[in-house]
């Protein structure tokens, strides 16, 4: 039996995203992401089309790589300006009942005692829909401005997520017993101080001795989401995610990266089919497939190469201002983002990418594949991606909001559950319920329920 196709939305709380230079197109709307129905527009469309969830993708800094400052970002709308994406959860959860929340934060840049917080609250607001998205950041600027000269080494963030999670898994799974609040009017005791523990962590990066200031949330620790392709990172990805997500221009490389994901997993003593693998992509569609085409064509009229070489030079921590645009590309090592660059040399072998055709490719849809026709051959189109690699489904871009998730809700969802490729309800119960089936918390075997806290007497000793 052919496994069911699974689609989040990919989306960001600023202008364009992942289209640089399509926010300029006459139907986008983009630019009202500050206005609130925008976002509640967009839930709704998703609920309607049944996706997993919404993916909110988040930087905290800007790509001033690019001729060495913020100033192409800036003009050309490149993930600048930016707004927080975890304020938008419990806006869209009040106008939906099912819809999943998949939320970015970078654990460089944020405390893990603190955050734990956010997460929880985020969690009872939303009914236990909320995923967070473990990044670990890849932009000096935004390290500059918490007072750091420059972000940690590839890898050295990966050791300190390593703990933040510890941190973040002793306070949502074991400083609050299941039953430890009473509520009990009548003695006047809301919650057992017997059972609640502080959790007396304290490692290379982090001292925390205290209790988490939340009581459990439906899920305790929220869905996990990694996006890491590096070694590193999938390694980290096979001990700690549930879903992860890959950006790759073909099927070789996703299919790579599928593939290794999986082995890690299955050597970390996981069963790597609990795994749930999101591709990235982004559909353009219509009726028929000429008025497809025609979108295409549209589109890419569009394409602003300075803002997709801001992109990609904020990606790789490579200015691309300095090649000429029809220089090759061939990997570069750096501490941004390693898997940027690997990605294109990696798709197909016996060709040379460009400066100029990597700025064109990313330019609409980002670093995944872009999938043009009508239903029918898109639909052929998504389930050869999803029977070649092995993946689970797909974070669909948009070049014009909200045009192309309207499209993908009415021409290729009824597609795909003709076929009975895509589900026609959802599940009952928490994010972790709808996607796995298997109650709201993380499984037994997880590495989150497995950590302990010690007494402070054993912390002294």
């Amino acid at each position: 039996m052919k496994k069911t196709i699974h689609f989040n939305a990919f989306q960001m709380n600023t202008v364009g995203h992942q289209s640089p230079g399509l926010w300029t197109h006459p139907r986008d709307n983009s630019h009202r992401y500050t206005d609130p129905e925008y976002w509640v527009e967009l839930a709704r469309l998703l609920e309607a089309g049944c996706f997993d969830a919404i993916f909110l993708a988040d930087v905290l800094g800007v790509y001033d790589v690019y001729q060495g400052s913020a100033d192409a970002a800036l003009r050309h709308g490149v993930q600048v300006p930016m707004n927080d994406p975890l304020a938008l959860v419990p806006l869209m959860a009040h106008v939906t009942k099912h819809l999943g929340f998949g939320v970015t934060s970078a654990i460089t840049y944020e405390h893990p005692y603190t955050f734990a917080r956010r997460i929880s609250t985020l969690d009872h607001l939303s009914g236990g829909r909320v995923g967070w998205n473990i990044v670990t950041g890849y932009l000096d600027s935004a390290a500059r401005n918490i007072g750091l000269k420059q972000q940690l080494g590839h890898d050295d963030r990966y050791e300190l997520a390593d703990e933040y999670l510890e941190v973040v898994y002793k306070l949502l799974e074991k400083s609050w017993d299941d039953d430890a609040v009473i509520n009990d009017k009548k003695r006047g005791i809301y919650t057992d101080p017997a059972r609640v523990h502080p959790i007396n962590h304290h490692g290379k990066y982090y001292d925390v001795p205290g209790i988490h200031l939340c009581e459990p949330s439906p899920q305790r620790t929220p869905l996990l989401y990694q996006a890491g392709t590096s070694p590193r990172g999938t390694a980290f990805a096979a001990r700690h995610a549930e879903c992860t997500f890959v950006s790759g221009p073909s099927k070789i490389v996703v299919k790579r990266y599928v593939d290794d994901t999986r082995a890690a997993a299955g050597a970390a003593g996981r069963n790597p089919d609990q795994l749930r693998i999101y591709a990235q992509a982004l559909i353009i569609t219509g009726a028929t497939e000429a008025e497809a085409q025609a979108k295409y064509a549209d589109y890419r009229q569009y394409i602003d190469i300075d803002a997709a070489l801001v992109l990609l030079s904020g990606w790789t921590g490579v200015d691309f201002s300095r090649f000429p645009l029809d220089a090759t590309i061939d990997y570069i090592e750096s501490d941004a983002g390693r898997s940027a660059l690997a990605s294109f040399s990696a798709a197909d072998p016996a060709r040379t990418w460009t400066v100029r055709e990597a700025a064109e490719f990313i330019g609409i849809g980002g670093r995944g594949p872009v999938l043009i026709g009508d239903a029918k051959q898109v639909a052929d189109q998504l389930e050869a991606w999803m029977d070649e690699t092995g993946i689970d489904g797909f974070n669909l871009a948009f070049a014009i909001a909200h045009e192309t998730m309207r499209d993908v809700v009415e021409f290729i969802v009824p597609e795909l559950q003709r076929r009975g490729r895509y589900n026609t309800e959802y599940a009952d119960g928490t994010l972790r319920n709808k996607l796995f089936g298997a109650g709201p918390h993380l499984h037994p075997q997880h590495v989150g329920r497995q950590v302990r806290i010690e007494s402070p007497l054993q912390t002294a000793a």
